[in-house]
């Protein structure tokens, strides 16, 4: 457990110069290492580090680094009303070296900066107090992301929790937070003359066009995040309870960047939403009183993640459960492509991925929609799910896709059981009713009745004709039928299910030994199209770094005032025979290899192309931590057309020139794993220990 305080020595002595680190806490309201230091009665500096080597391949996707951006403007803007004369930006390889170098220019005697809890964050927060306290330096942080620290959440056992449930009603019993802290009323600038800042530079000239459309959309900034809160409590909070679930409409408080960026406190989220709750509560109005409930659950789910990420650090790469290292995913690079470019023949799922690309924003239910089909129909690496979302989500939240992703692949002991499949045509008509939302993003199906909306093709010829609609031309066919999916889902299950059996056989017989802890088991590598390309050069403090150059294609939105045509050479293939199972049998060696389908060759026009086996290596969580990871180039995508439509621009997919196919941890329902594998399997499902890797972090 990190300690909060390193040093208290010097914070009310006169004279003091302190440093004051902004990270993911990007507002001057209720900050409270900004307010510690604003009262230690001398001189405050603030520092904004920009080291994204650091987080390996997590490096920010381009719709986060326009907001990053944005949101620094608006704070530097905010403390040079208060006083300072500037927010003190680096670019640096390495955020310790460039914090002690502010230290040491500025002559500061203080460093106050506020938690993370991600595994990265919390070695390298260690390492700063290590260094600086080293140097003399008074080093002290604080909570400003959390409604409570991870480490005082605990059951009667004095234990971590394991499911969300408990842990939220451990959190309602508890005493509320502190009340919110009012921004400083001024602030002392620090001398800076001897403290040069770094341009930071986050796009580039081929992401200017994409961006600009983004500004039509959102206001970052502090400010801004305080406006979105008051619209929303005083709008759809009072129906959220109903309007939820409705993708075709502006039915969430669209809060999730103004949090994960730190310019909205959690704390003033939670004790305003408390305020309207007991309002309505005294005036009778219980649908009132229940969205207020649902939506302080969807605040429960953001904290639970982080107390997830704290007690169980590699949660972003291995399954909490651990026979689900064994389940034989298909590591199929085609089924991906298709699924993030729109074109799967589902159009609930389509639509989800073609909004993802165009705006950087999914409604939760469509979140849901997309990654169960992606896990469960798709059988994809769930770790290549959560790394899109990363790189083309707004509110791209390394913690909280952790957390949505572990529980649509069943890794978690209350998570979504794995062997239940969501029909997306059933989804499509509870969280689309009226099929606007399909309309809007899939404008080839803009004409179809809303009968058959979301299962085109079940639709008679007559009615695709008269809508326009081709199904193999303009718009794909299935790439995969449910039930042959639901087919291949139960057999790999019982494939985990027999290898798990006999791993833990072994181990009884002394041939095997840790099986009970997952994390000896190397993820599955990220494609190459996952991995960007990063500048990896040391920066020197003296110079204006280049920004690192990196290359998306699928994630760019086209300039409004000139055509955006994209050119591939795509791997042909007929997705019906693409499905065929090639599981391997259950292997006498207990060596599990993840399996890997990749076109190699097209025989005949037939699409069965070579599959090929292979094995990924992963490095570990303390390499992940310690090190700068590599990346390759990325390649470019699919063709596709672009038609605007409702003020927005949408891509529009084309075949390829030589082709011939209700959950607790999605933000906030309540429906925690009606059929636990604990009750069928108790043996099998033990959560990690994570003792000796706490000892090495």
């Amino acid at each position: 457990m990190p300690a909060s305080q390193s040093s208290m020595s010097g914070a009310g002595e006169a004279g003091v110069r302190t440093v004051v680190w902004f990270r993911r806490d990007l507002r001057v309201e209720d900050n409270p290492a900004l307010a510690a230091a604003a009262r230690a009665a001398g001189e405050v500096v603030p520092a904004y580090v920009w080291a994204p080597e650091e987080d390996g391949p997590y490096y920010p996707g381009r719709v986060s680094r326009w907001w990053l951006s944005q949101s620094l403007k608006h704070l530097d803007a905010s403390l040079r009303r208060l006083g300072a004369s500037r927010l003190v930006t680096r670019r640096s390889a390495d955020a310790v070296v460039a914090l002690l170098d502010i230290v040491r220019s500025t002559g500061a005697t203080q460093l106050f900066f506020n938690h993370l809890y991600d595994p990265l964050s919390l070695v390298r927060d260690h390492r700063v107090k290590e260094l600086l306290t080293a140097e003399g330096i008074t080093v002290r942080s604080f909570n400003s992301d959390l409604l409570y620290e991870p480490w005082e959440v605990l059951d009667d056992d004095g234990c971590p929790f394991t499911m969300f449930a408990p842990f939220w009603n451990r959190c309602l019993c508890i005493p509320d937070p502190a009340a919110p802290l009012l921004p400083p009323k001024k602030i002392n600038s620090g001398d800076l003359s001897r403290c040069v800042s770094d341009e930071l530079i986050f796009e580039d000239e081929s992401e200017r066009g994409s961006n600009a459309l983004l500004a039509r959309a959102w206001s970052p900034g502090w400010q801004n995040a305080d406006k979105a809160l008051t619209a929303f409590l005083n709008g759809p909070l009072i129906d959220y309870s109903v309007n939820r679930k409705k993708a075709d409409s502006a039915s969430t408080s669209l809060l999730s960047p103004y949090l994960h960026f730190g310019e909205l406190s959690v704390r003033k989220v939670f004790h305003q939403v408390r305020m309207k709750q007991l309002m309505w509560s005294n005036d009778g109005n219980h649908a009132g009183e229940e969205s207020c409930t649902l939506f302080l659950r969807s605040i429960g789910l953001r904290e639970y993640s982080r107390y997830l990420t704290f007690n169980h650090p590699c949660s972003h790469e291995k399954p909490l459960l651990s026979h689900l290292r064994f389940f034989p995913w298909v590591v199929n690079e085609v089924y991906f492509k298709v699924w993030r470019q729109g074109r799967t023949g589902y159009p609930l799922v389509d639509a989800g991925m073609r909004e993802l690309w165009a705006t950087g924003w999914l409604h939760d239910r469509i979140r849901v929609v997309v990654s169960s089909f992606f896990v469960k129909v798709l059988q994809l690496p769930w770790r290549w799910g959560m790394k899109y979302f990363w790189d083309t989500l707004l509110d791209a939240d390394l913690e909280s896709d952790a957390l949505g992703w572990q529980y649509i692949s069943g890794s978690l002991p209350d998570g979504r059981e794995l062997d239940r499949i969501d029909n997306p045509q059933f989804e499509g008509y509870k969280f689309d009713p009226h099929g606007e939302y399909v309309r809007r993003w899939l404008p080839e199906l803009a004409r179809l009745p809303t009968e058959w909306i979301h299962h085109p093709w079940d639709a008679p010829e007559s009615v695709l004709q008269a809508a326009g609609v081709e199904l193999g031309s303009n718009y794909p066919r299935p790439i995969v039928e449910l039930d042959e999916a639901n087919s291949k889902l139960q057999d790999a299950l019982s494939e985990m299910w027999e290898l798990e059996a006999a791993s833990r056989a072994a181990m009884e017989n002394g041939m095997e030994e840790g099986l009970g802890d997952s994390s000896d088991a190397p993820p599955i590598d990220f494609p190459q199209e996952l991995q960007m390309e990063v500048d990896r050069q040391p920066v020197r403090p003296t110079q204006t770094p280049m920004m690192a150059g990196r290359r998306r294609e699928d994630q760019m939105v086209p300039s409004m005032t000139s055509s955006f045509i994209r050119a591939e050479t795509e791997l042909t293939a007929d997705f019906g025979n693409i499905s065929e199972d090639s599981r391997p049998e259950v292997p006498s060696n207990m060596h599990l290899q993840p399996r890997l389908e990749r076109e190699e060759t097209v025989d005949g026009g037939t699409g069965n192309g070579v599959r090929m086996n292979g094995n990924h290596h992963q490095q570990n969580l303390q390499n992940n931590t310690r090190r700068v990871l590599g990346v390759a180039p990325s390649v470019s995508e699919a063709s596709s057309s672009w038609t605007g439509r409702e003020g927005g621009v949408v891509p529009v997919w084309s075949p390829p020139a030589a082709s011939g196919h209700s959950d607790p941890y999605a933000a906030d329902e309540a429906d925690i794993s009606s059929r636990n594998y604990l009750d069928r399997h108790p043996q099998s499902h033990t959560m990690m220990n994570w003792s000796q890797l706490s000892q090495s972090l």
